[in-house]
């Protein structure tokens, strides 16, 4: 459905309107900005809202040509739609913890089961809140299995080792933290998520119902500076500290990768067995849309290509806790 919005827009805009002139217009990369999702996801919220009964309707019944109606609807809400290109898309994609859950019992395998989290790129937070998921891996029941976010990814390879995990402290940071508390704001994460995929709405909407009930703490900062701060503070005797992150590397500069490395470098030196470091990194690394799951150990610093999945957490290609 949104391949068929996108392609209804490039016949529908022009250079008459302040939005279309802001599309056709665009000074930098339309692929990297991801310029097709930002107004992708402003023509879904105002489908949301009921300003326009025409378009909910067509979003409701999931037409197949919304040519006619784009061409009435972008004048008609032209301030309204422009404000939408302002920034990235920011997405909060929960079934990425199914990928995440088995690295921290492969974590809690090796250094025991108390962890401190610590997310990079966090958006709303929501995925940290991953042990009030409920996760089928591989046939593995984990997590909380009354939870209402239900997590069962399409799983090849063995199933992972099952472990018990207990997270004692959790905290991430984020450009543009999203307070949930705002109805707007939960409003904005829902219209990225596109209209015909209810699995993912019904998720997500779960997901966020648990974050209001326990709000996670996400800081206002860049990555880089944040992580670096963290990792100074004392580590309590017992707790194995995780930094992770899913899909976050590329929206740092160069250096602020180079940052992130050399302070886990840092920290990993000093690590030790009753105060260990783990990181825990979902990226694309050889082929996208391909990502895969590292873990690095310290004391030691040896890194594990534990599994390969889709980046929305769909299917998960399990590796092994030795690979």
């Amino acid at each position: 459905m949104t391949a068929d919005i996108l392609t209804a827009l490039i016949d529908a805009l022009d250079d008459s309107t302040k939005t279309g002139r802001a599309i056709l217009q665009w000074r930098g990369d339309p692929l990297v900005d991801a310029l097709m999702m930002r107004i992708a996801g402003g023509l879904n919220a105002l489908a949301r809202s009921g300003h326009d009964a025409e378009l909910t309707a067509l979003y409701a019944a999931r037409a197949i040509d919304f040519t006619a109606v784009f061409r009435r609807i972008i004048p008609a809400f032209d301030d309204w739609l422009l404000r939408w290109l302002d920034g990235p898309p920011q997405t909060n994609e929960v079934a990425r913890s199914a990928m995440l859950w088995p690295g921290l019992m492969a974590i809690s395998e090796q250094f025991g089961a108390d962890i401190e989290l610590l997310e990079l790129g966090s958006s709303a937070g929501l995925n940290l809140n991953l042990d009030r998921f409920s996760y089928q891996l591989g046939g593995i029941a984990a997590g909380d299995q009354n939870s209402n976010v239900q997590l069962a990814p399409i799983w090849q390879g063995a199933a992972p080792r099952a472990a018990a995990v207990n997270i004692v402290a959790r905290a991430g940071v984020d450009q543009n933290p999203l307070d949930l508390s705002q109805p707007d704001v939960r409003e904005r994460l829902l219209a990225y998520v596109w209209p015909d995929q209810d699995l993912r709405l019904s998720r997500i909407a779960a997901a966020i119902e648990i974050a209001e009930r326990f709000p996670p703490e996400v800081v206002k900062g860049d990555a880089e500076r944040w992580i670096g701060a963290q990792l100074q503070r004392p580590q309590r005797s017992g707790v194995t500290r995780v930094v992770f992150h899913s899909i976050v590397l590329q929206y740092l500069s160069v250096s602020g990768r180079a940052q992130v490395v050399a302070a886990l470098d840092d920290a990993g030196s000093r690590a030790t067995s009753e105060r260990p470091l783990a990181w825990l990194s979902m990226e694309f690394h050889a082929k996208v849309p391909t990502a895969e799951l590292r873990l690095t150990c310290w004391p030691g610093g040896k890194t594990r290509h534990l599994a390969n999945c889709h980046p929305h957490g769909a299917v998960i290609d399990w590796l092994g806790n030795g690979a």
